[in-house]
């Protein structure tokens, strides 16, 4: 049976957006049953995990022996064993890992520093000046994202694991009025969300949320 780590609890700024979200949601599309380990902060600075996960994020992937953390590594590897994640032709594959890699390196890492300076320290006067040069780089990356996407329904020719990394960061942004500018992106990861597998994934994370809360 696979596992895959996931938090007891978080903030409810980042619930719905944990990345444990993007494994459930490729296992849900690949048909992959799994069973959500749940830790809490203690777990997180054991040892133990720590030898599974170095910097005590999630989540992690196990599966007979097999361990993996990143959530980008593991959907590529769910991927590969899912003909709706990767198509079945090389270059296929090839163009939809590069979209997995786009989501993370070109507008990942612009969309978390909009986010850590909004729900951590949006008071720092640091931040307050850095802040509008942040959403201009996040305006001009989604802007060529929407160029790119034009009037497809998809970022190539149907949705495979490119669309679903690049849909949970987009999410990332749900906290701003970011995506209203681009209506192009907004209706794309709208209709990414309303994949019956994204839904169940969501529904799995955010009923442990709830039951702690309960």
């Amino acid at each position: 049976m696979i596992t895959v780590s996931a938090f007891k609890w978080v903030p409810p700024f980042a619930q719905g957006v944990v990345r444990d979200l993007r494994v459930r949601w490729a296992l849900e599309e690949a048909g992959l049953p799994y069973e959500a380990r749940l830790i809490d902060p203690q777990v997180q600075k054991s040892p133990d995990y720590r030898a599974q996960q170095p910097f005590g994020q999630v989540p992690v992937f196990q599966e007979d022996g097999l361990t993996l953390f990143e959530s980008g590594a593991i959907v590529v590897h769910i991927a590969a064993r899912s003909e709706v994640l990767f198509p079945r032709d090389e270059a296929g594959r090839a163009r939809a890992l590069t979209w997995v890699f786009a989501a993370l390196n070109s507008l990942e890492i612009h969309v978390q520093q909009l986010a850590e300076i909004d729900l951590f320290v949006p008071d720092a006067q640091w931040a307050k000046l850095h802040r509008p040069e942040v959403e201009a780089r996040i305006h001009h990356r989604l802007g060529e994202l929407a160029t790119w996407l034009g009037d497809r329904p998809y970022l190539e020719d149907r949705f495979t694991a490119g669309d679903l990394m690049m849909t949970t960061v987009l999410r990332i942004l749900r906290h701003t009025a970011v995506l209203d500018a681009h209506p192009t992106l907004k209706a794309y990861k709208e209709r990414c969300e309303a994949r019956p597998a994204f839904q169940r994934a969501l529904a799995a994370q955010m009923a442990a949320f709830q039951q702690h809360e309960s």
